[in-house]
């Protein structure tokens, strides 16, 4: 397990539920390629309301033509970790918004893995 406490940055990319990457949906990609550079986390966050550069207002009401809802994946990690990760998401993402913020970390620690489980479950911020 990654460990980190104190000084961090947090990764936000914003993005519809329906973008896609080679036929499964974005924020899936980003979260495996997450996994795979060894990020300390990320989650996936579905929006109930919101729009973006296209000014088209997507919303989960029931009456609602849209319903290709906002997604936010959140990664937190250390400042190099996190910027060496950006050039992935320059390939990914087409259409969204990507933010950094500083943040600090103040607990980051996974549950731990019971007789006969993997040591990996429950691992990172959910």
């Amino acid at each position: 397990m990654t460990r980190l406490t104190g000084s961090a940055l947090r990764l936000t990319v914003f993005v519809g539920e329906n973008d896609t990457w080679h036929h499964k949906p974005l924020y899936s990609e980003i979260v495996h390629r997450a996994h795979a550079a060894g990020l300390a986390g990320a989650s996936v966050f579905r929006g109930i309301e919101g729009f973006g550069a296209s000014s088209l207002i997507h919303t989960s009401r029931l009456l609602s033509l849209s319903e290709d809802l906002p997604v936010a994946i959140v990664v937190v990690d250390t400042e190099d970790r996190v910027r060496a990760f950006l050039p992935q998401l320059d390939e990914l993402v087409g259409e969204g918004m990507v933010t950094l913020d500083e943040c600090e970390v103040i607990r980051y620690a996974g549950r731990r893995p019971g007789p006969g489980e993997a040591g990996t479950q429950g691992e990172g911020p959910s």
